[in-house]
């Protein structure tokens, strides 16, 4: 990781007096109910997956777990809770993850009351039933573990929660996700029309994603300038993003906030609130993200967990370490270490040292930010690529593998933002992740891929004589 140390202090920006909310944010799907009634089962089933995206909400004995899915071209993000007790009393393990579930419900767009549809209706599912008629949302009632129930029989009960029609599904076999998925999507609003004025050209949309505490609102004020920028007050949810447009040394940037920019008189202040769900959804919608640790702490595993889903998201990202000041040089030299043990995926990623506090080292970062946002959109014409390509097979040959040695022959860009390198050839199917890894430095090196994931697919010409006898 290129790494840039703090110097003094340098902030200067000319910020342009508006502002914008984000659109075309994912929708949320929250999984409440009972525990033991397979809600992360279903969580897995949603979202494809056996474990969070994103991480666990750090700090709480019984946390909520995030993850992406997929239905078709809509996406969304699920939710999934603790065991829910609205009425938990003080100091119980109970009280803590109702706590986590009205979160959960707060954030959501949807609301999934999963019931266990073998057990039948109880007490506590009546509780919760009347907590989530209250709030007034969006719900569906779920009956799990109703594989080769007969409808209408056992299920009939679930009708006095008021709640409406009961869904059976089956999370462990697979049976009724994808209606109950629709069902979930038909809910919402449709989705906005792209865009697609020239007015967006030219402008990086740029995220600032870390933990709480970690002085994102302190770096956010820095950016924006105490009296400089016009207050104002966005309205809404906890889902609302605010964007805010400024210029810097000729490029056109917007701000999506995660922290919860708020007025305060004339003075912007900015609250450290967290909330998973925002910082998705940033991350999806942004350009560039800048991921910021702490230096005081090192890098968490919560960390790590944004991290990757950074990753994930294909989005470009730049690490900044803050609080570099409040550190000594031994806690320093161990929060370097972190650094290449926890994020040792993030090699791509330029880092810097900063103090938002003090206001050092951040030119730097925004010089960074520019150019991770220009790798991402990088052009490689065809003949360049391919002749790289040809260059490192002269280097190094892939591995055989069997009877088999991979044969690459020529490579094109696939995409961009973030780029991806599609080679084709014959038995590429057998190319070990490490020689992938050898192919993406050349690459990386030849277009100064800095700041960007890059993707590289590789496509096996098919035989056409294999099937002939």
């Amino acid at each position: 990781m290129a790494i840039s140390l703090p110097g003094g202090r340098n902030d200067g920006l000319s910020p342009i007096f508006t502002t914008a909310t984000h659109s075309a944010l994912k929708p949320v799907f929250a999984l409440v109910g009972r525990p033991n009634v397979g809600k992360s089962t279903l969580f897995n089933r949603l979202t494809k997956s056996r474990d969070a995206i994103v991480a666990d909400y750090a700090g709480l004995t019984r946390d909520r777990h995030y993850g992406n899915g997929r239905l078709g071209s809509r996406e969304y993000i699920v939710v999934d809770t603790g065991g829910f007790e609205p009425d938990a009393g003080d100091g119980s393990i109970y009280k803590e993850m109702a706590k986590q579930t009205r979160q959960a419900v707060a954030e959501a767009d949807v609301v999934m009351f999963v019931v266990d549809g073998r057990a039948g209706v109880s007490a506590q599912d009546h509780d919760i039933a009347n907590y989530l008629r209250r709030l007034g949302k969006p719900c569906l009632l779920v009956a799990n573990k109703s594989e080769g129930m007969q409808d209408g029989v056992k299920l009939s009960e679930f009708f006095e929660l008021g709640l409406g029609e009961v869904l059976p599904v089956s999370a462990s076999h697979g049976q009724g996700v994808r209606s109950l998925t629709e069902l979930a999507l038909d809910l919402l609003p449709p989705l906005p029309e792209e865009d697609e004025s020239p007015a967006d050209s030219g402008v990086i949309k740029l995220a600032v994603a870390g933990r709480p505490n970690v002085g994102k609102s302190t770096l956010i004020n820095a950016w924006l300038g105490e009296e400089r920028l016009v207050a104002f007050d966005m309205p809404g949810t906890t889902r609302d993003a605010i964007s805010v447009p400024f210029e810097r040394d000729g490029h056109r940037f917007e701000l999506i906030d995660t922290a919860g920019i708020r007025k305060k008189g004339k003075v912007f202040e900015a609250i450290e609130k967290f909330s998973v769900v925002k910082t998705l959804q940033a991350i999806e919608g942004a350009d560039v993200v800048l991921l910021l640790l702490d230096a005081t702490q090192g890098v968490t595993e919560q960390d790590a967990h944004i991290a990757g889903f950074i990753l994930d998201s294909g989005r470009a990202v730049v690490l900044a370490i803050n609080k570099w000041d409040a550190v000594d040089a031994y806690q320093r030299e161990l929060v370097e270490r972190s650094v290449e043990l926890r994020l040792s995926f993030m090699k791509f990623a330029p880092m810097h040292l900063i103090s938002a506090k003090k206001r050092q080292g951040l030119a730097p970062v925004w010089k960074s930010i520019a150019q991770a946002h220009q790798a991402a959109n990088r052009k490689m014409p065809t003949p360049v690529l391919t002749r790289l390509l040809l260059e490192a097979l002269q280097f190094q040959q892939p591995q055989r593998s069997g009877m088999f040695r991979p044969k690459p022959r020529y490579a094109h860009q696939g995409g961009m933002n973030p780029p991806v390198v599609v080679i084709h050839g014959n038995s590429l199917e057998h190319i070990s992740d490490s020689y992938k890894r050898y192919l993406e430095g050349r690459f990386r090196k030849a277009f100064d891929l800095v700041g960007t994931p890059l993707r590289i697919e590789m496509k096996t010409a098919s035989n056409p004589y294999k099937d002939q006898d």
